[in-house]
């Protein structure tokens, strides 16, 4: 089979290796006679490749003791209400795209929360400034989202807020980058983007912010029942955790976080070099200085030139370039799994398109 190359923004494309290694054991995992998708979460050998999953996270984003690692159900969306009810909801949010508006929406529902930084009125094409963002003092913490899916923007370094908690969302962009960790209360990512397959949500808690959960909240909602049951109250995502497993193995294999990083910094480079060298072709929706690494968004002189291009894209092997409905344009989704190969060969036509159509 002849592997096409996917840009779609998520359910994100595996590597290559990991889905080979899915291919053997969903028939026979580690030689037990039984598939990963039928052993139980309470087997010894699911418990043991949890830890290991755990291990390996805590190694490779350098997670200290001081924080706990849980393999949650009902994706980002969940934390969204989950965040509020578990650690306060007088908190301030940043807004910077789609999904930061909704984390704000379950959050109204909860507290009382402020907008304390917005470029919506700049159609979300930059990351606010430092001295535009105005911190509450009563705020009991500060959310924001780390990277954009949809309008292409990612915060490149993350706003001074101790001694209030700094919540993320990141989704999108984890494992992406040496992140310091220590600097966040808590950090959420759902896994179909460079993690793993839909299914399994990931949060890594300071763990002194889940005693704060009041006992009001109920039992499957708290941060505090997951960690003390090892994210094993309820049935988990048995499958989705071990490709996350071996997702984390893979960015071992590559260097870590840090060799990641090199590859996603000289992918990006490379294609937005390619926009910005097309003499006006091609022109990027984000401002230089806030644009992503994970998910690159641009726009051709017209829009039946933007439909043209999806379509011979899409012929020649490179599937999900339509950009997201409520912004339209073109989007190239390169997460960490997504290979040079893919974006070399956009490149080379996005550089043939330009010329014929010009």
């Amino acid at each position: 089979m002849e592997r096409k190359f996917n840009f779609n923004p998520g359910p994100a494309t595996l590597p290559l290796e990991v889905l080979v290694e899915l291919q053997k054991n969903v028939v026979d995992f580690n030689s037990i006679g039984m598939s990963v998708l039928e052993i139980s979460h309470r087997s010894k050998g699911f418990q043991e490749l949890l830890n290991t999953t755990k291990l390996l996270l805590r190694e490779l984003m350098v997670i200290s003791e001081d924080y706990e690692i849980l393999f949650l159900g009902g994706g980002a969306s969940l934390q969204f209400a989950m965040i509020p009810m578990n650690i306060g909801g007088k908190a301030d949010y940043i807004i910077t795209g789609a999904w930061s508006k909704k984390a704000l929406k379950e959050a109204k529902i909860i507290g009382n929360p402020v907008v304390i930084a917005t470029t919506e009125e700049e159609k979300f094409r930059r990351i606010p400034k430092p001295e535009e963002i105005k911190f509450s003092r009563d705020a009991t913490y500060v959310h924001l989202t780390s990277n954009n899916t949809i309008f292409g923007t990612q915060w490149s370094t993350f706003p001074e807020t101790s001694p209030i908690p700094l919540v993320a969302d990141m989704s999108s962009d984890i494992l992406s980058r040496k992140v310091a960790v220590g600097k966040f209360g808590l950090i959420y990512a759902g896994a179909q983007k460079n993690l793993g397959p839909a299914g399994v949500t990931v949060v890594i808690i300071r763990k002194d912010l889940a005693e704060r959960c009041p006992e009001t909240v109920p039992t499957m909602l708290r941060y505090k029942t997951h960690m003390e049951e090892n994210s094993l109250y309820n049935t988990p995502p048995v499958f989705a955790i071990y490709v996350v497993k071996l997702v984390l193995e893979w960015v071992k294999r590559k260097g870590g976080v840090e060799g990641i990083e090199k590859i996603n910094r000289k992918k990006g480079g490379l294609l937005y070099q390619a926009i910005d060298e097309s003499s006006g072709f091609y022109r990027s929706t984000v401002d230089a200085d806030s644009r992503s690494l994970m998910n690159v968004t641009f726009r051709l002189p017209d829009e039946d030139l933007e439909q043209r291009f999806i379509q011979e894209a899409t012929a020649l092997g490179l599937h999900g370039l339509k950009g997201h409905r409520s912004v339209g344009g073109v989007r190239a989704s390169i997460y960490n799994a997504f290979p040079m190969e893919g974006v070399e060969r956009l490149v080379g036509f996005m550089k043939e398109f330009a010329k014929a159509n010009r």
